[in-house]
């Protein structure tokens, strides 16, 4: 089995990417989806979260996102503890849940931080998402319901794009001048050629 990870930066379209490869019957682990997942469920990242944030960090079992985001997205230190509760616990249930999938040709994994946590060495190919900066803006603000203030803010703490591109086995533009399923067809035949 092949193994694809697939990042780019906030807003940059790897959730509609990951769409048009499952739609081609792909299997595809979104591990920003899962680790919110197991932010809410996982006993050891629940208390390692509330020991560094306060118990009040959790309303009625579910973590309050938006108050960690404004407090880890200001301060490195704490993005970085929160990081090293949760990429490990993310990387177990990732390994679990190739077990599952094993019988495909390839699998996709999702990872807005794919090279920053270090996700990039278990896998076998990349695919960096890029679309220009005012695009992700716009619909992130529209998205998350966020000012451009709090989306540059974020933005600020992710790698660029042309770092990502550099490293990466691919790449796909997600903006309003290419089209982008006919550059996941070619993708998708290259990787099960």
């Amino acid at each position: 089995m092949i193994k694809v990870g697939i990042t780019g930066g906030i807003g940059s379209g790897k959730t509609t990417v990951c769409n048009i490869f499952k739609t081609l019957n792909v299997p595809v682990y979104n591990a920003d989806l899962e680790a919110r997942e197991l932010t809410n469920t996982h006993p050891n990242i629940i208390k390692s979260i509330s020991k560094i944030f306060g118990k009040d960090i959790y309303i009625e079992g579910i973590l309050d996102r938006k108050k960690v985001g404004s407090m880890v997205f200001t301060n490195s230190d704490l993005l970085t503890k929160l990081n090293r509760i949760i990429h490990p616990v993310v990387a177990w249930h990732f390994k679990e849940w190739l077990t599952l999938h094993q019988h495909h040709k390839y699998i996709i994994k999702e990872a807005a931080v794919l090279f920053e946590s270090g996700g990039n060495k278990t896998l076998d190919k990349i695919i960096t998402v890029s679309a220009p900066e005012n695009l992700r803006i716009n619909r992130v603000m529209h998205r998350d319901k966020l000012t451009e203030e709090e989306v540059r803010s974020r933005m600020g703490k992710q790698m660029l794009d042309e770092e990502k591109i550099r490293m990466s086995d691919y790449v796909l533009y997600c903006n309003d001048i290419d089209l982008l399923i006919p550059q996941v067809l070619l993708l998708h035949k290259k990787i099960t050629i």
